[in-house]
C-alpha cells in the first residue's frame, strides 16, 4: 500500500560508536554513501570513542584508541561538505554504562548493581554530565542541535537518596525523572541558548499531559519517540505524539531502525522487517494533526543494546536495509523506482542482504561489500544444523556420549568417522573466519574483529574442537 512520502524534516542516520567503531577512512566512505542514499544528517553516539580530556580522559575506550580531536573535526567537515548536519548524542541519565563502569565514578550510580543509571541527587553527577557536554559542544563548532539521551533510566527511585526524596509528600517517580532532565536541559540553554535539545521520549510515555506541562520541560526539549518494531501500533503512537503536542511540546521527532533492534546478537538483518517498521512510521506521519511540527526522523542502527552487551549487525551487512528504508521514506513505499535506485547504487540484485548475490569483477561495490558477502557466507555456515547441532547427530549421541568419553571406551570405526566429519567442518569454518578477519580489520579495529569472532564463531567452533580432541584421546586407548 502506498503512503505519502515522509513529510519535511531531517532524515538522520544514527552512528552508534559504542561498538565496532569504523576506521576513519571507512567512516568517511559511509558518510558519503548515506548522503547519496538520501540522508541529510547524522546522529552520532560517540560514547567512549570521543576524545574526552582532563579528568574525563578515563572515559576513553581502551580496546582501541578513541577518535582524535582532529578526526572528530574532520568527520564533521566531510558531513558538512555533503550537506549533512551532525547531531551528537550524549547520555545524561540512563545508559551511562561507559561512564559509571569506572571505579572512581561508582559512587555516582543510583544503585550499586545498576551500572547505567546516574544518581540524580548528587551535584557531582550533574557536574560530570555538564563537563561531558561542554567538551562535546566545544569540539562541534557551530553546533545547532544536541541529543541528551535519557531513555531507559532503569532502577530510578531505588537508591537510598531517592527513597528518602520519594518519602516526602507530593514527590513522585515521574517528578524525580523530570527534575533531573529539566536541570540538565536548563543548564544547556543557559550556556548555549541557540542549541536545540532533543531527548528520547520513553520515560514520559506514561505521564499525563498535566504532569508534562508542569515539569518545566516545555520549550526546553524536543521529544524523539522511538519504536523499532515491524508491527508498530499506529493509533497508539499518534495519540502519544498528540499528547506531547497538547502538553506544549509540538516540535517532535521520530526514531525508526535499520539494524540492531531484532535481537541482541543478530548477525544479518532482515530488510523486510525494517521496511515494515518504516511503513508504519509513514502511516503515523500521515495521521498527525496540523499542530504537530515533525522535525525529522532518526533511522537508528544500534551496534549494541548497551555498552556491555554483545555486538549486533555490523554496518556493512545492514547497508542494503538502510538504503531500502531511506528510499521508502522518500517515495512513501519501496516502489520499483526506489528499489532499482537501491540496486543500482549498491550493485546488488536484492535488498535482502542474504539474497544480494556476489559482485562480478569490476562491479560497483558499496563500501564493505566484500566483508558483507563473507559474513553472509560465514553466518550461513554457523547456522547450518549439521554444524550447530553436531553433538546432537545420531552417531555422536550413539557412539560418543559423555558416558563413552568419560570411560574412553569407544568404537574406533565410528568415532573416527565422527572425527573426520568434525575436522572437515572445522577446516571450513577456519578458512571462512580467516577471510572474514582479513577483510574486517581493513574497516574496523583489530579488537572488533577479535570480539566478533569470539562472540559469534567461538561458541560454535569450541564443541567441534572438543569432540576432535577427545576422540583422538579415546582412540589411543582402543587402537594399537
Amino acid at each position: 500500500m502506498d503512503h505519502p512520502p515522509w513529510p519535511k524534516g531531517k532524515k538522520l542516520v544514527h552512528l552508534d560508536l559504542k561498538g565496532a567503531p569504523p576506521r576513519v577512512e571507512y567512516l568517511h566512505k559511509l558518510i558519503d554513501l548515506f548522503s547519496q542514499l538520501g540522508a541529510d544528517g547524522l546522529l552520532v553516539e560517540y560514547e567512549d570513542m570521543f576524545p574526552y580530556e582532563g579528568e574525563l580522559k578515563l572515559l576513553q575506550a581502551t580496546a582501541q584508541p578513541a577518535y582524535s580531536r582532529e578526526e572528530v573535526l574532520f568527520m564533521q567537515e566531510v558531513a558538512k561538505f555533503k550537506g549533512m548536519e551532525v547531531i551528537p548524542l550524549v547520555q545524561t541519565f540512563g545508559h551511562m554504562e561507559f561512564v559509571l563502569k569506572h571505579r572512581p565514578l561508582w559512587s555516582l550510580r543510583e544503585v550499586s548493581h545498576c551500572v547505567g543509571t546516574l544518581n540524580p541527587h548528587k551535584e557531582e553527577g550533574v557536574k560530570l554530565v555538564m563537563e561531558m557536554l561542554r567538551q562535546v559542544v566545544e569540539l562541534h563548532p557551530g553546533l545547532n542541535t544536541l541529543h541528551i539521551g535519557a531513555d531507559e533510566v532503569y532502577m530510578l527511585g531505588e537508591g537510598d537518596e531517592s527513597k528518602l526524596w520519594l518519602a516526602s509528600p507530593g514527590h513522585t517517580l515521574e517528578q524525580l525523572f523530570l527534575s533531573h532532565v529539566t536541570k540538565v536541559a536548563k543548564a544547556i540553554k543557559e550556556q548555549w541558548p541557540h542549541i536545540t535539545v532533543i531527548m528520547w521520549d520513553d520515560m514520559m510515555r506514561g505521564m499525563s499531559q498535566d504532569t508534562l506541562k508542569a515539569s518545566g520541560l516545555v520549550g526546553l526539549v524536543q521529544p524523539m519517540l522511538w519504536d523499532y518494531t515491524p508491527n508498530l501500533e499506529v493509533d497508539k503512537t499518534v495519540s502519544l505524539l498528540e499528547k506531547y503536542c497538547s502538553a506544549g511540546m509540538s516540535d517532535l521527532w521520530a526514531a525508526s531502525s535499520f539494524k540492531g533492534s531484532t535481537s541482541v546478537d543478530t548477525n544479518v538483518p532482515s530488510t523486510q522487517r525494517h521496511l515494515e517498521n518504516h511503513l508504519q512510521w509513514l502511516k503515523v506521519a500521515a495521521s498527525l494533526s496540523a499542530g504537530i511540527n515533525l522535525k525529522g526522523i532518526a533511522i537508528t542502527g544500534w551496534q549494541r543494546y548497551d555498552h556491555l552487551s554483545v555486538l549486533c549487525e555490523l554496518m556493512p551487512v545492514a547497508l542494503p536495509s538502510l538504503a531500502a528504508c531511506l528510499q521508502t521514506l522518500i517515495h512513501g513505499h519501496l516502489s520499483a523506482d526506489a528499489q532499482s535506485k537501491v540496486i543500482e547504487k549498491l550493485g546488488v540484485s536484492s535488498v535482502e542482504v542474504e539474497e544480494m548475490g556476489s559482485a562480478a569483477d569490476g562491479a560497483l561495490l558499496f563500501p564493505g561489500r566484500r566483508l558483507t558477502e563473507l559474513m553472509v557466507e560465514l553466518n550461513s555456515l554457523l547456522n547450518s544444523e549439521d554444524i550447530r547441532f553436531f553433538e546432537k547427530n545420531m552417531f555422536v549421541r550413539g557412539w560418543f556420549s559423555p558416558y563413552h568419553r568419560q570411560r574412553k571406551m569407544v568404537t574406533p570405526l565410528i568415532t573416527m568417522k565422527i572425527h573426520s566429519q568434525a575436522s572437515v567442518y572445522l577446516a571450513m569454518l577456519q578458512q571462512k573466519v580467516e577471510e572474514v578477519r582479513g577483510e574486517m580489520v581493513q574497516l574496523y579495529p583489530d579488537s572488533t574483529a577479535q570480539e566478533w569472532i569470539e562472540e559469534h564463531v567461538s561458541p560454535v567452533v569450541a564443541p567441534l574442537q572438543m569432540i576432535v580432541d577427545e576422540i583422538a584421546e579415546c582412540v589411543k586407548e582402543m587402537v594399537p
